[in-house]
């Protein structure tokens, strides 16, 4: 009677995950299948405003709130120097690189950008414009604070 039992147990449960199984899950790659190709997206228009947004979080690398297609960062040239270095931002009207660029792994200063901060897309990149893929529910680490704030006053 425990063999019949425990073997009816043991078959509900393949029967039930066999029915979970086939239920869809949501996925970015919509309804390509795994072993196939999907058609790639358009690709979306880069946020191009030379608005300084606001950053979501303490220490985020600022986000670029221009084009940068054609930019040249490579070990003999960086596009973004042209703007952003000590020397050119009173012309250009853009900010300068951060002082921690000029900085070396031991904390000295260097009169130049340091070759550990000199490829800026490592951390800095561009906004498109485009909706979310998925829901979000992120919030600034000051909306949380402030919001912490108002049920301690409660």
């Amino acid at each position: 009677m425990r063999v019949l039992i425990a073997t009816f147990g043991l078959l509900s449960m393949l029967i039930a995950g066999a029915v979970v199984a086939k239920v869809e899950v949501a996925t970015l790659r919509g309804s390509t299948e795994l072993t196939e190709q999907g058609k790639p997206p358009m690709m979306a228009p880069v946020v191009n405003e030379d608005v300084k947004l606001q950053r979501a979080y303490p220490m985020q690398p600022p986000i670029i709130p221009h084009k940068i297609d054609g930019y040249q960062v490579d070990l003999n040239s960086n596009k973004c120097l042209s703007c952003h270095s000590r020397k050119r931002t009173a012309e250009s009207q853009a900010p300068m690189v951060s002082v921690t660029h000029f900085m070396d792994r031991d904390g000295n200063f260097l009169a130049d950008v340091s070759p550990r901060r000199y490829f800026c897309q490592q951390c800095h990149v561009t906004q498109d414009k485009v909706k979310p893929l998925i829901e979000n529910e992120f919030k600034d680490v000051d909306l949380v604070l402030k919001e912490k704030s108002a049920e301690q006053v409660k």
